[in-house]
């Protein structure tokens, strides 16, 4: 029976007791909501978390609202990312509502050369904020904002009308977001953690 399969974006593990771990590979319609049930399921398995551990490496962004209601998660109030173009209506700041789901629980965020546009504003966020450490690689740089302007019989045209900025006006496109801890990752065992999420936990560890 043909129909449309959903496949969730986000996917959660414990990586060791007290530390969990969220992958997010991409931002879909449901993966703010589909992040907030992870880390739900996270914190029943651990009561008493740690740390956690957001993974943004080669997650090529998607949609903005996603990103927002993720990083919101864990802010407490102030600016997720804002956008700016030459006309006042480009001009949108997008604001985290109050409440840090963590309550101050240590984070770590991942990122690579293959992190790009809502990835960087996750991360972009957390680390302006100083809610969160960035570690990894530098992180593609794709911040420009596309807007479709209809043409008639289906045909249409893609214009960039407007660049993100993070919370401290920080210009994302070709520039991206530098890390906190820059390391190169390297292959890894069969079956292991890579050595970012090792020295993730790490840092984790000593926060």
């Amino acid at each position: 029976v043909r129909g449309t399969i959903q496949i969730s974006s986000v996917r959660s593990r414990i990586i060791e007791p007290g530390y969990g771990y969220v992958r997010v590979s991409q931002f879909q319609v449901s993966s703010g909501k589909d992040f907030k049930k992870e880390l739900l399921s996270l914190k029943e398995k651990q009561p008493a978390l740690k740390g956690l551990i957001i993974d943004l490496r080669n997650n090529p962004g998607g949609l903005v609202p996603a990103s927002v209601e993720i990083a919101d998660a864990f802010l407490d109030g102030g600016t997720v990312v804002y956008t700016e173009g030459r006309l006042p209506s480009a001009n949108i700041s997008f604001d985290a509502k109050s409440g840090d789901l963590l309550q101050g629980t240590p984070i770590v965020v991942l990122i690579n050369g293959g992190s790009a546009s809502a990835s960087e504003i996750v991360a972009g966020a957390l680390q302006d904020q100083e809610r969160a450490t960035i570690i990894g690689t530098q992180s593609f740089g794709k911040g420009s904002v596309q807007s479709v302007i209809p043409l008639g019989d289906g045909r249409g045209i893609k214009l960039t009308t407007a660049h993100y900025l993070t919370p401290s006006g920080r210009f994302i496109h070709g520039q991206g977001i530098e890390p906190d801890i820059i390391i190169e990752q390297v292959e890894q065992q069969p079956g292991s953690n890579d050595n970012q999420i090792t020295r993730a936990v790490q840092l984790l560890k000593k926060s």
